[in-house]
């Protein structure tokens, strides 16, 4: 079983989507884990976009991340991480497919509606930074 992270960004929290952010996806088989609402403090955005360092966008990035809260939560299922990525759909809004999370509830590149985890390797750390394994339910 594939688990993977999976953050409602800012701007979707502050447009009361989140509920409809976490149906879409356990409507297409994913199993909420794990759930909390939290503001990222600057510490926590730079380790999770850490692989950002050094880009041009990465303080624009770190900013907006801790500009407000984010729902966090870990979704579980057979392909979990290949799956997620579909229904959300690229990053870029504009370019999404019709009917993905990112294309109906995005704003723009940064604010995209969501975050997901990338591999399954990426999964492992990023949950790690959100949740402790008690926080997990089986």
């Amino acid at each position: 079983m594939e688990r993977s992270l999976v953050l409602v960004k800012p701007d979707a929290v502050e447009r009361n989507l989140s509920g409809a952010i976490i149906s879409r996806l356990e409507a297409k088989g994913l199993k909420l884990v794990a759930l909390k609402m939290l503001r990222m403090d600057k510490a926590l955005a730079q380790r999770h976009y850490a692989v950002h360092k050094g880009k041009p966008f990465f303080d624009s990035l770190v900013a907006y991340i801790t500009s407000g809260p984010v729902v966090a939560m870990v979704l579980e299922a057979n392909g979990a991480i290949e799956l997620i990525r579909k229904i959300m759909g690229a990053t870029d809004p504009a370019k999404a497919e019709a009917g993905t999370i990112r294309r109906d509830f995005g704003l723009s590149i940064e604010r995209n509606a969501t975050h997901a985890s990338d591999s399954p390797q990426t999964a492992v750390q990023e949950i790690k930074n959100f949740f402790t394994e008690k926080e997990i339910v089986r």
